[in-house]
């Protein structure tokens, strides 16, 4: 499927354009080992990662991926509070950009795509790896996971980012690693491209019907074009 009357672009982050899974998963036994609960291998919290830091937190202290287990409330928020803050001073020690991001997003900023993030991680700690990595200058506008009162798979952030954008539905992709991505789009009833890497918790992406997938980043490049 080539898409050819698309004007704007919205990138999920965390495991579709960076690979920042080592820098989280030491954060998160930082935060652990304080706690004196158990820590674990980088493998394991790659499986929990992507639906915002709670979300992480959660999982790890109950070691399983439902949330909807019970959980000492006063522990979570201790937990959560010490990652986010080894977090922030340790953004990005480990973290790196997937293969062929850069050049691919550096094609679509030059030929005048509109270029945004939606994620699902905190907003404070996006701009700053953006920065870091040297492609923030190539984003109109950055979505973090409590930006706005939902996050993905609700489809408000995309939404609302179509709004402030100035674009319909047609002429923009939702791109990303996970269901949550897929699933925002299809309710927001735009086209979306699964990444077929990150940290798509050993679903398969194609039973959220995305529009289209890629096994690598510069695949975008044929997908979505304008000289048809």
């Amino acid at each position: 499927m080539i898409f050819k009357d698309i004007n704007g672009l919205f990138f999920d982050l965390d495991g579709t354009l960076i690979d920042s899974s080592e820098d989280l998963a030491n954060s998160l036994n930082h935060a652990l080992m304080i706690t004196q609960k158990r820590s674990f291998d980088l493998d394991t919290i790659r499986k929990w990662i992507g639906n915002g830091a709670k979300t992480l937190v959660h999982r790890a202290l109950i070691n399983d991926f439902d949330t909807t287990k019970e959980i000492d409330e006063k522990l979570l928020s201790d937990t959560l509070e010490l990652f986010l803050k080894h977090y922030q001073d340790n953004l990005c020690i480990q973290t790196k950009l997937y293969p062929n991001v850069k050049e691919t997003l550096k094609h679509f900023y030059q030929s005048s795509y509109t270029l945004a993030i939606i994620t699902n991680k905190p907003y404070q700690f996006v701009e700053p790896i953006l920065r870091e990595l040297n492609i923030e200058k190539y984003f109109s506008m950055i979505i973090g996971g409590d930006t706005l009162k939902m996050k993905k798979p609700h489809p408000l952030p995309l939404l609302h980012t179509l709004e402030k954008l100035q674009l319909n539905k047609d002429q923009a992709i939702m791109i990303g690693d996970s269901k949550s991505d897929i699933i925002a789009a299809n309710e927001a009833k735009m086209h979306s491209i699964g990444v077929n890497y990150g940290y798509n918790q050993n679903e398969d992406l194609r039973d959220f019907n995305p529009s289209a997938i890629v096994e690598d980043f510069i695949e975008l490049k044929e997908l979505i074009r304008r000289d048809l």
